[in-house]
């Protein structure tokens, strides 16, 4: 009869348990206190609408988008569009909680009382987004793990939830003269912080996906 046996401790294990985690403890301290716009000793930003300030809004706020709308999309991708849709329920939720509290404190700070971004659909919306992006991937790959395949259904997937997302915050959001005066002015600048992180996104994830498969870390049951 085969016992289990306790694994040995090896280096690798210092490196994945200790290392690793420190390193992403630092990148995080990183772009929030260096490279985020706001952050108090930010080196990026050289003014409103430049380049380092377009750098850090990406690598911070979009970044921050990034993995919430990735981790639907790696699921739909990998598994099967249920458990991308659904995963995408939940962190488009987490999302909404947490980017509306934040809007609605920021204003509160600067004096102002009247807007509830808890209402706000255009961010409330980031529940449908999640589940629209994990679904849409798993129905178009339909559990296949060509790369092609992938990279065309991820990309249709996040541009389709950017287009949406921008949609509704020019026309819909309680603050939309902020887009619509972005897309007046600087529609370059606006285009870039909308659509180029769904765009790595949409070009990374299925690149993480097809790893993934080379080691047998998916699950391809379809129902």
């Amino acid at each position: 009869m085969k016992t289990l046996e306790t694994e040995r401790f090896k280096l690798s294990d210092i490196l994945y348990g200790f290392i690793v985690p420190l390193l992403l403890v630092l990148i995080i301290f990183v772009l929030a206190v260096y490279v985020n716009p706001s952050g108090e000793h930010n080196v990026l930003s050289s003014g409103e609408g430049s380049i380092g300030e377009t750098i850090g809004i990406i690598l911070t706020q979009g970044f921050t988008k990034m993995i919430m709308l990735g981790v639907p999309l790696i699921l739909g991708l990998t598994w099967n569009k249920w458990a991308g849709g659904a995963a995408g329920f939940i962190m488009g939720g987490i999302y909404y909680i947490t980017t509306a509290a934040h809007a609605t404190a920021s204003y509160m700070a600067w004096g102002v009382f009247d807007y509830n971004f808890f209402g706000d659909i255009s961010i409330l919306f980031y529940l449908v987004n999640g589940v629209i992006i994990g679904y849409m991937a798993g129905a178009l790959t339909n559990g296949s793990s060509n790369f092609f395949r992938m990279i065309g259904a991820s990309l249709t997937a996040s541009l389709t939830v950017a287009v949406i997302g921008e949609f509704l915050a020019y026309n819909y959001s309680l603050v939309s003269w902020m887009s619509q005066n972005g897309w007046a002015d600087s529609p370059v600048y606006t285009f870039t912080l909308a659509f180029l992180p769904m765009i790595l996104l949409g070009v990374i994830i299925p690149i993480l996906a097809k790893v993934m498969s080379w080691y047998g870390l998916t699950a391809r049951k379809q129902y």
